[in-house]
């Protein structure tokens, strides 16, 4: 390896030193109590390779925050259930908001405008660590489900899984009737 190649090499491992990139084993840990800005990504795409010096400045700029996370989801690799999850249909697609129900960004994707809505939007939220942001139907709501067993937790899951497909099969019976 030459001088030159060494030295190239190691300025793009510090330009991306603070990249996080997430994968469904690492969303929970990384993500929680945190308001997110993804970008969910396929290395191929020109888009996305246009994109990625400025996305890799906004990961460093917010690198060190308690409450907002800027990371990447390689959606041809580990992170691809993320990216089904999420419903990303084309690349790049930049998410953000509660890790539980990501909002599309829609907004201009260079440098300066990521980072102004950034600033602007990726503020804490209510959840179970910020509870003292949450108006008080919410938090009755969180305490409510964190005062049950794991058990009774597991009941009430299924419970609600019951009544989605109990209403999976009236939809796809009312549809065959239609037709």
């Amino acid at each position: 390896m030459t001088m030159k190649s060494f030295t190239l090499a190691l300025l793009g491992l510090l330009a991306g030193a603070n990249a996080v990139e997430l994968t469904p084993e690492t969303w929970d840990t990384a993500t929680a109590g945190k308001t997110v800005f993804v970008k969910f990504f396929a290395p191929w795409c020109g888009h996305c390779k246009k994109l990625k010096p400025d996305w890799d400045k906004l990961m460093d700029a917010f690198a060190d925050s308690p409450s907002a996370l800027v990371a990447d989801v390689d959606c041809t690799a580990a992170g691809k259930p993320l990216c089904d999850a999420n419903g990303v249909r084309g690349y790049p697609t930049l998410k953000w908001g509660d890790p539980s129900a990501l909002e599309d960004y829609k907004g201009s994707r260079d440098y300066d405008a990521l980072k102004k809505f950034a600033e602007e939007n990726l503020k804490p939220v209510c959840s179970p660590s910020n509870i003292d942001l949450c108006d008080a139907e919410k938090k009755a709501e969180i305490e409510k489900f964190q005062a049950l067993s794991a058990a009774e937790l597991d009941a009430a899951i299924a419970e609600k899984e019951k009544l989605m497909e109990d209403a999976e099969e009236a939809f796809k019976t009312g549809v065959q009737e239609l037709q």
